[in-house]
């Protein structure tokens, strides 16, 4: 048996924009804020975050303390951050169940 613990860390597993995709929707799904900003958080830096904050329009370092729970991101950033990464939000009926 192994008992070597290996680092696992998501960002290694968003290669294309379809896992960006699906992992930002599970996050929104859980209508929980402080998830869906780690979720940006795990994006941005497989992305890389410099990259991220310069199409957001951001400085870096309020990138880090907005995405990691310093700050609660506006919808201002939260749109400028969603479109450097690519992803459009759209708004569909919530079907309760």
């Amino acid at each position: 048996m192994n008992d070597q613990l290996y680092d696992y860390d998501p960002a290694d597993a968003l290669t294309t924009p379809e896992a960006v995709a699906e992992f930002l929707a599970g996050a929104f799904e859980t209508g929980d804020a402080e998830h869906i900003t780690s979720a940006l958080a795990v994006v941005a830096r497989a992305k890389g975050m410099a990259e991220v904050a310069a199409g957001a329009g951001i400085e870096r370092a309020n990138l880090y303390k907005t995405l990691n729970g310093q700050r609660s991101p506006n919808l201002k950033t939260l749109l400028a951050v969603t479109r450097s990464l690519g992803m459009d939000l759209t708004i569909r009926p919530h079907v309760a169940g």
